[in-house]
């Protein structure tokens, strides 16, 4: 791309040392042409906010053997180049950040060319073939499925593995993490959600003992399903105290049927909460909470009798949870179990979840909303704050906001 050097020496006219500025940036177009060029505010840590000029385009790193192309962001200040740019990765929607010493969970780049910034020694050029190299050493993104079908796949494979009875690849998953995680994993609810977030948590392996607690009064017809599957470290109990000394608790809750209606629905999990939270936090006092629903009308419909004779039958019965009995269900589950993957193996990395938004945003009453937040083993440790200014979305926030406070005011809590 041809480097727009009037274009851009407008957009710098309150730069004190535009014209250093230019000349450098031109530089970078000769070895960098597809970098693109624009004003935009940014959000520095104290809230304080100014307009700069950023590019963005991705470099080339060479990691075992094959070439990524990294995406990122640099802000260069109206000081530049006597003061280093703020960079940043800037990960598309099947990337993930990968924390490590040059890079933190917000994609901050640090490197010792930044902490060492000196004009006329030090220049963008140089920055990025630093980062080229540092990035090579240990790569800053990683590749996710791009939609939650990838996974649906991957849990299939494993259900249909285990129904058809084979113990390796269990004994393998939990060989494997034997050593190294030592976490305890309850799921409350025996509905066709608890089902999916039981069997998405054991297909990833990430708990050494996982407890379904089946909360529903007479039959086993919740949790007959999970009877045709030989999984690996899985307990399922009526009673609480088996749910004592977990490090995750997550509490399904009921979707909305078809003869109710939507407050009908939250008020009877609002009054579900008040009788299990206490209980739950009695068992498991440093627990951390999570809370999974599947906004859409439960699916309902006979069970059909299994015959234990029958591995096809047995393998059949497994597909139709998967095709039948709510797919909604398993996405949520699958998102439920890389939740506490993340928690359990303190990953520090960004998740939407649904948190007290209270303070955030201009929004003064005490409503949950889901915004980017960072995830560990405490818990969210920080919510993310956009470094770009969008006025727009503060407003659909502060109005979702609006809401759902009125919505809850018709709660009995």
């Amino acid at each position: 791309m041809e480097f727009d050097c009037e274009g851009v020496r407008r957009l710098l006219s309150k730069y004190k040392f535009r014209d250093l500025t230019v000349e450098e940036l031109k530089t970078v177009n000769m070895s960098f042409p597809h970098f693109r060029y624009s004003m935009d505010t940014y959000v520095f840590k104290d809230s304080s906010q100014k307009d700069l000029l950023n590019f963005t385009g991705t470099i080339p790193v060479m990691y075992q053997g094959k070439t990524y192309n990294i995406p990122i962001r640099f802000w260069i200040l109206d000081s530049h180049p006597f003061a280093p740019p703020i960079c940043f990765l800037k990960p598309t929607a099947n990337m993930e950040i990968s924390v490590g010493k040059h890079v933190d969970a917000k994609g901050r780049i640090y490197l010792p060319y930044l902490q060492n910034w000196s004009h006329p020694k030090s220049v963008i050029v140089g920055l990025i073939h630093e980062m080229i190299a540092k990035f090579q050493e240990e790569l800053p993104l990683y590749s996710v499925p791009s939609s939650a079908e990838a996974q649906q796949v991957d849990l299939l494979a494993y259900i249909a593995k285990i129904t058809e009875g084979v113990s390796e690849i269990n004994s393998k998953r939990w060989t494997n993490h034997k050593n190294t995680i030592t976490s305890k994993i309850t799921v409350v609810g025996s509905g066709e959600l608890g089902i999916a977030c039981t069997l998405a948590i054991s297909a990833k392996g990430i708990a050494d003992k996982l407890v379904l607690l089946d909360l529903s009064e007479g039959t086993k017809q919740g949790t007959m399903d999970l009877d045709i599957f030989s999984l690996p470290n899985v307990e399922i109990s009526k009673d609480l105290s088996a749910s004592a000394h977990s490090k995750v608790v997550i509490l399904t809750v009921n979707s909305l049927g078809n003869s109710e209606s939507y407050l009908d629905a939250v008020q009877s999990n609002a009054d579900a909460f008040r009788a299990l939270v206490p209980a739950l936090g009695h068992y498991s006092q440093h627990a951390i909470l999570l809370v999974a629903s599947q906004p859409v009308p439960i699916w309902s419909g006979q069970e059909g009798v299994m015959s234990q004779s029958s591995w096809t039958q047995l393998t059949n019965r497994a597909m139709e949870l998967l095709r039948v009995k709510g797919q909604k269900s398993w996405s949520v589950g699958l998102s439920v179990a890389d939740l506490v993957d993340t928690i359990v193996s303190n990953k520090k990395k960004v998740h939407s979840v649904s948190i007290l938004a209270k303070g955030y945003y201009g929004i003064t009453n005490e409503v949950f909303l889901s915004l980017p937040s960072i995830l560990g083993d405490n818990g969210v440790s920080e919510i993310i704050r956009p470094t770009v200014k969008e006025d727009t979305v503060t407003a659909k926030l502060q109005y979702s906001a609006s809401s759902i406070h009125s919505f809850q005011q018709q709660v009995k809590l």
